[in-house]
């Protein structure tokens, strides 16, 4: 419509019909014809975020994002093909990236969290560096030869464990298509990885070892959300890890016999549960109560939870639950071992 009316006003201009029409028709045909020519004119070359983008070409590129998040959801790769780059159809993993997106997008609505409208062409190892103090400033990757590309990142409205979608369009010689689609983990217990890395230094502080080695273990599954979004201090945060699981290694070695309770409960392993709503530490112990007699079970892990809260500080606290889950014999990967579960809610 935009490209009609600039061809019927230039061409009303142009032939000197101009001299007929009513004055106020002549202000308004050459306000459009102004408008017109602004609006089609080409961006200057850069990089523009967010609201930085003109609001027409915003929602043009609103528009083919929400035609591309149909397709996904609806689980219709075929559909979603014609949106796609010759070389993105050669891709054998795209029927089950399509799939698990698609699940994600029934499961939760997906919001904007970052997109980028960039101008210009860019070599493969081109980014936009990270800029400011906060703790999730990150670095952008920017990988492609067309001259316009439209970089978009999406993440669940609700969810503490949030996987993010990562979109690229870029303006071809046969139109917009998508050049790269991405799916991978964003936030755990409504976190991203800078953040669990920044509460796991916190925790350290305080002593609380194991709950740091968990959280900086978290940070690792979600440190890196996409392949073109890159976290600064990934390398900082890694030391940092190796620092904390060492000395945890040395203080605390599995299997751990708790031989200040009567019943000489045996600690197995203390690892992370996560669903699609929490994170949680499990505990596995052997125990020499009968898990049939449950009433038993359940009064030894109370004490068990006291004596582990002393003994591995911080257990007990920046965690909505703990599991426990009791054995009468040792769990093995080739066979399958009866257990009793128990959770314990945190204040």
């Amino acid at each position: 419509m935009r490209l009609f009316l600039l061809q019927i006003l230039k061409l009303i201009y142009l032939r000197g019909h101009m001299k007929s029409l009513n004055p106020k028709f002549k202000l308004l045909a050459v306000v459009c014809l102004v408008f017109s020519l602004q609006a089609c004119s080409p961006p200057k070359p850069g990089v523009y975020k967010d609201d930085q983008i003109s609001s027409g070409q915003r929602s043009d590129l609103h528009d083919l994002n929400k035609s591309a998040l149909n397709y996904i959801k609806a689980n219709s790769l075929k559909e979603l093909q014609l949106m796609m780059s010759k070389e993105m159809l050669g891709n054998s993993g795209n029927e089950h990236l399509v799939e698990l997106m698609s699940n994600r997008l029934t499961d939760n609505p997906y919001d904007i969290v970052e997109e980028y409208y960039v101008v210009g062409k860019h070599k493969a190892k081109d980014s936009l560096a990270a800029s400011g103090t906060d703790v999730n400033r990150h670095v952008l990757k920017l990988d492609t030869s067309a001259n316009e590309t439209y970089y978009v990142f999406l993440a669940p409205k609700k969810s503490d464990n949030k996987y993010m979608i990562s979109l690229v369009f870029a303006k071809l010689s046969y139109g917009w298509k998508i050049t790269q689609m991405d799916l991978a983990e964003y936030t755990i217990n409504g976190k991203t990885a800078p953040e669990l890395a920044q509460l796991a230094r916190q925790e350290y502080d305080k002593k609380y070892l194991v709950n740091a080695v968990n959280n900086m273990s978290l940070a690792v599954k979600c440190s890196n959300p996409s392949v073109l979004w890159a976290y600064p201090d990934l390398n900082a945060n890694g030391e940092f890890y190796s620092k904390v699981l060492d000395e945890a290694n040395k203080k605390y070695r599995y299997p751990m016999t708790l031989e200040q309770l009567p019943t000489r409960p045996m600690v197995l392993s203390i690892s992370m549960q996560r669903n699609d709503t929490w994170t949680a530490p499990e505990i596995w112990y052997m125990t020499h109560i009968s898990i049939k007699d449950t009433n038993e079970v359940k009064k030894e892990n109370l004490q068990i939870r006291k004596l582990l809260s002393k003994m591995l500080p911080g257990i007990d606290k920046d965690n909505k639950y703990v599991l426990y889950d009791a054995f009468n014999e040792f769990p093995t990967a080739s066979k399958s071992v009866d257990r009793f579960e128990m959770t314990a809610s945190q204040p």
